[in-house]
């Protein structure tokens, strides 16, 4: 088979013929028809993961494709892939054959596009896990989103409107502070949180998602203890199970229309390029290996 490895942190990723995986007790063997490019990738492939596979390694922590053996799924059911070690611990999704857990699997509608089946997980269920379950959001807030033209930010944007909250952007909630908001979700991190917390009325809630903007935050104490504004951190490690509890339906929104997400195709010899790629300020969407 064909895989992408690394052979070191920060490395080139190579594009190289594997022997292809075998049965194994436990363990599924999925035909890859779209890999996603994320920025946990990024993070392992630096060396800067908490944990991180032994190089040269595989790398991916999400895919969809085809079962092709397993003593858990028959042969030719679709599929989405998505954790237990998957390109943290051991090799990942960026290859022909993928070699997974049973338990990182979960069963694909027919009908969805296998690139938005592998792309789904991470942006979709962050913004439902951080509205709902961290959140606590409730129909008739104002809600303000950093990096709504981002993945998790546009996912964050839809499910917000769906659950009946009043939604703006963080341009137009630094225009509109005469009108506090009760929630904010911010995924880009940096200046821009520090920009967007004082939009945040007394009382209210910030949950924090994501650090591409900048990884640090400074805060004028006095100003934060008044305005008395909970700081709430999303850790999809910790939340993976209400992440998957609501899976179901999250596909289901996005097989008949009511959510949209956008992908950009890369051959699986691209991946520099869309490693690259997720690193452009205003990029729109997921990047996705393709066979």
């Amino acid at each position: 088979m064909k895989a992408v490895r690394i052979s070191g942190f920060n490395a080139a990723p190579v594009l190289e013929q594997l022997p292809d995986p075998q049965p194994r007790a436990g363990r599924t063997i999925v035909r890859m028809a779209a890999a996603t490019v994320g920025h946990i990738d990024r993070t392992v492939w630096s060396g800067a993961f908490l944990k991180h596979p032994p190089l040269p390694y595989i790398p991916g922590v999400e895919a969809a494709g085809t079962v092709v053996a397993s003593g858990a799924y028959p042969a030719g059911q679709r599929v989405w892939l998505r954790g237990s070690g998957l390109g943290t611990t051991e090799n990942g999704t960026w290859c022909e054959l993928i070699d997974a857990p049973d338990e990182a699997l979960g069963p694909l509608p027919d009908g969805l596009d296998m690139a938005l089946g592998a792309a789904f997980f991470s942006p979709c269920t962050s913004a439902w896990v951080a509205l709902h379950e961290i959140a606590k959001l409730q129909p008739g807030e104002r809600v303000l989103v950093t990096g709504a033209t981002g993945a998790v930010g546009s996912m964050t944007v839809q499910l917000a409107h769906e659950a009946g909250a009043a939604v703006l952007t963080h341009a137009e909630g630094a225009a509109q502070q005469q009108q506090p908001v009760d929630l904010l979700i911010d995924t880009v991190g940096g200046p821009v949180l520090e920009s967007a917390l004082p939009c945040v009325a007394p009382g209210g809630r910030a949950v924090l998602v994501g650090y591409t903007a900048g990884n640090t935050l400074p805060l004028n104490l006095a100003h934060f203890l008044q305005r008395d504004v909970a700081l709430l951190p999303l850790n999809m490690f910790r939340r993976e199970a209400a992440g998957r509890a609501a899976v179901p339906h999250l596909l289901a929104r996005l097989a008949d229309g009511r959510l949209a997400l956008q992908v950009q195709r890369f051959a699986l010899g691209e991946a520099a390029a869309a490693l690259e790629w997720i690193t452009q300020r205003g990029h729109r969407g997921r990047a996705v290996l393709v066979p």
